[in-house]
């Protein structure tokens, strides 16, 4: 029987997916998170860049990346290259060094379409899974496991928690935001 409970738990998993996604959205500030999941082919396979070095951001506007085995520094550096960030890598030699240029307007109202793209994404994902377990829920009462009274007040108790997901949603949309346009 479907209940509240894995609603809850498959909106959780929704949000936390749009959370990491807006993580590795550039903001103008140098954070471990925007090169981390950079998918670096090394050793005949593709690894998140986290698994494969050390990234620290010693200030707001650079990060270095220091890869335990030195012998994939080249990889390293094609890999960041390749990704959709538009920053370019600074081979140290032992390190690599990426400079986080401000953004410029144009490129900050770009972000955020992005960012709103993904989050109305998420919503409908949100949508999905209320569909999904109403339709459950519809065909429990058809089969006279629940009442018609049991399955109105789900409804109504369903779409309190969508509610307060999509309020969730709508924060986490504000607060990447508020990050983007920070100057």
């Amino acid at each position: 029987m479907i209940n509240l409970e894995d609603f809850k738990l498959k909106s959780e998993k929704a949000l936390e997916h749009l959370k990491s996604n807006l993580s590795q959205i550039r903001t103008g500030r140098a954070t471990p998170t925007l090169v981390e999941n950079i998918k670096v082919l090394c050793y005949g396979t593709e690894s998140p860049l986290v698994q494969l070095a050390t990234i620290t951001a010693p200030d707001s506007t650079c990060l270095l990346i220091q890869p335990w085995d030195k012998s994939i520094l080249k990889d390293v550096e094609k890999a960041i290259q390749k990704s959709d960030l538009g920053i370019q890598p600074v081979n140290e030699g032992q390190q690599i060094r990426i400079k986080i240029p401000p953004l410029t307007e144009e490129k900050r109202k770009e972000l955020i379409k992005i960012v709103n793209e993904r989050v109305e994404e998420t919503k409908i994902a949100i949508r999905n899974i209320r569909e999904n377990v109403l339709k459950e829920m519809k065909n429990q009462e058809k089969e006279g496991s629940i009442s018609e009274d049991e399955f109105f007040a789900f409804q109504k108790d369903i779409q309190k928690q969508v509610d307060a997901v999509m309020d969730k949603i709508a924060e986490t949309f504000e607060k990447k935001e508020k990050e983007i346009l920070t100057v």
